[in-house]
């Protein structure tokens, strides 16, 4: 069974934010903290997982992940908070 993961990532000061979709979330985050992938992530240095769905079909995974890059920062901000209200790194027990 396929699993696939809906995230958002965090800098270091909270101050920018990355929604991204992967059917391998651990090599994913992995590139991401290591700035291996060109892009958004590597010039704003996006590398804390703050949140994350899975999903069990892309389609609905894809969805999700425009919902959410559509959604205001507040509401991002309220998503995040509402499963980790400390804004922690949930991929560092992963390293």
């Amino acid at each position: 069974m396929n699993q696939y993961y809906v995230y958002i990532l965090r800098n270091k000061t909270n101050t920018v934010l990355y929604i991204g979709v992967t059917d391998n979330i651990q090599r994913r985050i992995y590139e991401h903290k290591n700035e291996l992938l060109e892009g958004f992530t590597k010039k704003y240095h996006v590398h804390y997982l703050v949140y994350y769905e899975m999903y069990q079909n892309i389609k609905d995974a894809i969805a999700r992940e425009k919902q959410l890059k559509g959604w205001t920062r507040i509401k991002k901000v309220n998503l995040i908070e509402s499963m980790n209200p400390m804004w922690r790194d949930l991929s560092e027990e992963w390293e």
